[in-house]
């Protein structure tokens, strides 16, 4: 962590040097002599890394290298701080009292020559086997080859007969709701067994009402039934707004009558189960609860007449034979490695997690007898005889990660348990957090994403979501992982996690000393009202289960408590009013917020360092007055209503450049049709997301012989657009687009479109199909119109995913030919459609299909293609069809409801 640390200082200091060096004219030379000296850290934090295990005095060197660094961070960082706000020559800077920088940096830099005069002494002397390394040490990264992350793993050795147990009872029990509970300990795989049950064939013809939610330590009641909702794709907008007993109602209302099962996972206590039961009616259709939880109570007290299914340890043989399948998945373990790895997994004893994990811990090295010796060694010496020691097993996969992976690594400890992580998300964290260094010219986001992605093969992270490009979309750490995270973000003096107020519980309370991250989960504005005071806290954030309203007098605490900040998400409190005094935040790199906001002030211009904006708005329109062309850092412009930016002066050219393009400005999303503009988009030619919202029409005028839209076709980097037309308070049908434009004038390297609102005749469905690198295609409410859809031939080549939304589409008529890589087909609210076109049974690439909301007709043509599919493929040799279909909501009448 030292060496993170130490890489992220010494990042900063190279940009105020170059870029800055105004803001710190009056301690310019020491903050150059301060670059020097940590650069000779950062040589011995890397010469010493292998030692720190085996000598407390190199250990105690490090932790004084961490202590210093972080001081001399705050230091700096109130000197910029100082010098931005008497620039600024407000009435706040006045009244701001500036301390002795030049005093504090030399004393700071006292206490580095002690240290260095410590470290040097152990280089003269080669003590503890420290030596410098050779010059040409190989780069931390390599080239990674792209690929499919798996999802959450269901298939585990040893679960078969145990799924078998569980779906027996699910499938031939009562015909009265029962709840079947899974108990065992952290780490044993219950959420893993609960998903191999939830997928399989078995119970998906069973039960075609089916949802998923997580409960967990923290949770909220409404939380849970709007997840269960949405799981089942019942979720309007208004719902959001709703009580807890009228969400209660309304998923007992949907339930009622449908055969059911809901998945509850990691229940805790039995006044959780007590707080959500109601909701769940007891008829006589079979339906079923399947809860998993630590608690052998909790299980009983949901069924006291039902047994619990006690999950059991892995045998020696199932330890070895999953050990074996995750390190050589597709070859088999050399002979010489054998009898290690059954050592190996038989020290792990029977724990699943802790025998993924260590197998992470495997494939990151050479395949050799001397690092599984190691291995073997480690695993031995922490586990002992005792499962429940576990957690330093985890502990010994944490210390073998490289550093780069160990910040990214313990910063999941910031998220509530058993909370879904969106990555776009946590990949702009990372990145505004410093975590993620440039190379090359390689996007930081893609740096990111290659991180998380070696995490996910350290069997570290588990992906539960993918998007339609294969990509991970969420992701989330399985507890005993958090809980790890936790403790080692903890002694780093990295982050701290609070669930209310501070435990003083006395104004102005202090965060303890050097904790750089703050997470609140729980009470957030309890934890407000009591006045923190964190003047070394970089990074704030909050994750209540519930939005809060922030009252009026605290909207003003943050830069009140944390005036360094670089990372504040606020985006689960509600402002009244745009928080103005965030412009004081100087070194904030990443903002959510959300609120009633109108305008986002002229003021935020002054944040030279802000990489992310992201605004949640109740308002339908959002004046951007900032001007994002002075705001060298921007990279993503998020909010959630229809934005408008403006340009830069007309009069640009300075030397024949164009000082306001920027090119790392990757994602604006949504900005209005006005924003258009070529003096907008010709400067930022790096867009790879651009959301449109508002009347599209705007878009599709021609005025002088050319259109708003031609402005797109230059933006070779996009590959995601969405297109919304939102006439609000007008009805879309009365501002209908014309059509759409040539193919030509699109992006040409778009993968990605999102459509809805535009109501469209399906003949311009042959623009979008002949976009040459189109892979998914989201055609939401109304997109299109028109009663028959008959596809143009040679389109589509390379499209992956389409769904279509509600619209009047009566006729389908499509074969392979025209659909021929097509993967997965959602097709939702399709009411008048009659039949899916039987032809795509032959696309041999489709393996999913979701239906909601259609004529049994189309519904029965889905299912006459599911045969065909499988006929196909057993005459192909191919064995079993992996064709998915989901229906809902479910018939009734079908065989699959006697």
């Amino acid at each position: 962590m030292a060496d993170a640390v130490v890489e992220f200082l010494l990042t900063n200091l190279k940009e105020l040097l170059l870029y800055h060096a105004d803001l710190i004219s009056n301690v310019k030379d020491q903050v150059e002599s301060l670059h020097k000296e940590l650069s000779l850290m950062k040589a011995f934090l890397k010469d010493s890394r292998e030692k720190r295990d085996e000598s407390e005095y190199v250990r105690e060197i490090v932790r004084q290298i961490t202590d210093v660094t972080y001081e001399a961070e705050d230091i700096i960082d109130k000197v910029v701080v100082d010098a931005a706000l008497r620039r600024s020559r407000s009435t706040l800077a006045k009244l701001f009292k500036p301390f002795n920088h030049v005093s504090v940096l030399h004393r700071n830099a006292r206490e580095i020559e002690d240290i260095k005069v410590k470290v040097k002494e152990i280089y003269d002397k080669k003590m503890f086997g420290i030596v410098s390394l050779p010059v040409g040490e190989p780069s931390r990264r390599r080239t990674r080859e792209k690929r499919q992350p798996n999802v959450e793993e269901h298939n585990v050795v040893g679960f078969d007969e145990e799924a078998n147990a569980i779906i027996d009872r699910l499938i031939k029990g009562p015909d009265v709701l029962e709840v079947v509970s899974i108990v065992g300990m952290g780490g044993l795989g219950k959420t893993t067994l609960a998903k191999k049950v939830y997928v399989d064939g078995r119970i998906e013809f069973r039960f075609y009402l089916r949802a998923w939610t997580y409960i967990s330590q923290e949770y909220s009641r409404r939380e849970v039934f709007l997840s269960i909702l949405e799981s089942l794709g019942l979720t309007t907008d208004q719902m959001f707004k709703m009580s807890d007993e009228w969400l209660s109602e309304e998923l007992c209302k949907h339930l009622r009558y449908n055969r059911y099962l809901i998945v509850i996972d990691d229940v805790w206590t039995k006044e959780a189960w007590d707080d959500i039961r109601m909701a769940f009616p007891n008829t006589n259709l079979r339906s079923r609860i399947l809860l998993t939880t630590r608690n052998r109570d909790v299980a009983l007290d949901a069924n006291p007449s039902g047994p619990p299914h006690n999950l059991r340890f892995l045998t020696d043989r199932e330890s070895w034979e999953l050990l074996r399948g995750k390190t050589f998945p597709k070859t088999s373990c050399p002979s010489e490695l054998v009898d290690l790895g059954k050592q190996i997994a038989r020290k792990c004893y029977g724990l699943p997690l802790a025998i993924v994990v260590v197998s992470g811990l495997l494939l990151k090295k050479e395949k050799t007898r001397d690092w599984w010796k190691r291995v073997a060694d480690s695993v031995s010496s922490y586990v002992a005889k005792d499962p429940k020691q576990c957690m330093d097993v985890l502990a010994l996969s944490y210390k073998h990660l490289p550093d780069h992976l160990k910040v990214c690594f313990i910063y999941f400890g910031v998220f509530p348990e058993d909370f879904e992580i969106p990555v776009w998300k946590l990949l702009r964290l990372w990145v505004a957090e410093g975590f993620v260094q440039e190379s090359g010219q390689e996007c930081l986001e893609d740096i990111a994403e290659e991180y998380l992605e070696d995490l996910v093969d350290r069997n570290l992270v588990l992906v539960v979501k993918k998007r339609a490009n294969g990509r991970i979309k969420t992701c989330r750490i399985h507890d005993m992982l958090r809980d790890l995270c936790i403790k080692e973000g903890a002694q780093e003096k990295f982050l701290q996690v609070i669930k209310g107020p501070l435990q003083s519980h006395s104004v102005g309370a202090s965060i303890p000393t050097y904790h750089r991250r703050l997470c609140v989960h729980l009470n957030i504005l309890d934890f407000i009202s009591s006045k923190p005071d964190g003047p070394n806290v970089r990074s704030f954030l909050s994750f209540g289960l519930e939005e809060k309203d922030v009252p009026r007098q605290h909207t003003t605490f943050i830069p009140e408590a944390f005036g360094l900040v670089r990372v504040l998400d606020l985006r689960s409190l509600n402002f009244p009013r745009f928080p103005n005094e965030i412009v004081q935040l100087v070194h904030l790199r990443f903002m959510a917020l959300f609120g009633n906001f109108k305008i986002l002030p002229a003021s935020i211009s002054n944040l030279w360092n802000l990489q992310t904006i992201s605004i949640g708005t109740m308002s339908c329109d959002l004046k951007i007055q900032a001007d994002i062309w002075k705001m060298l850092q921007l990279r993503h412009l998020y909010t959630s209503s229809i934005s408008f930016l403006q340009g830069p002066p007309a009069q640009t050219r300075k030397d024949n450049e164009d000082p306001f393009v920027r090119r790392n400005i990757l994602t604006l999303s949504t900005i209005s049709p006005d924003s258009c503009t070529e003096n907008i988009l010709a400067r930022t030619p790096g867009l790879r997301k651009l959301g449109i919202r508002g009347k599209l029409v705007v878009l599709m005028e021609k005025k002088g012989g050319s259109t708003m839209f031609d402005n797109l076709a230059k933006l070779d980097s996009l590959e995601t657009l969405k297109l919304l037309n939102d006439t609000f308070p007008l009805d879309p049908s009365r501002c209908i687009i014309p059509g759409l434009p040539p193919s030509y004038k699109f992006p040409p390297n778009l993968k990605k479109i999102t459509l809805s609102d535009t109501l469209l005749e399906w003949e311009h469905m042959s623009t979008l199909g002949v976009l040459p690198n189109l892979e998914i295609l989201k055609l939401k409410d109304y997109a299109f119109k028109g009663r028959h859809w008959e596809p143009l031939d040679g389109g589509f080549r390379l499209l992956r995913v389409l769904q279509l939304g509600r619209t009047d589409l009566v006729r389908w008529d499509a074969a392979a030919h025209h659909f021929p890589r097509l993967q997965s087909l959602v097709l939702t609210h399709c009411s008048s459609l009659e039949a899916i076109p039987i032809g795509l049974a032959e696309v041999s690439a489709l393996h999913n299909m979701e239906l909601h909301w259609l004529k049994p007709s189309a519904t029965n043509s889905a299912r006459i293609i599911q045969l065909q599919k499988l006929q196909i493929q057993q005459e192909q040799g191919l064995g079993n069809s992996k064709f998915k279909l989901l229906v809902y909501p479910p018939d009734l009448e079908s065989d699959n409801y006697q």
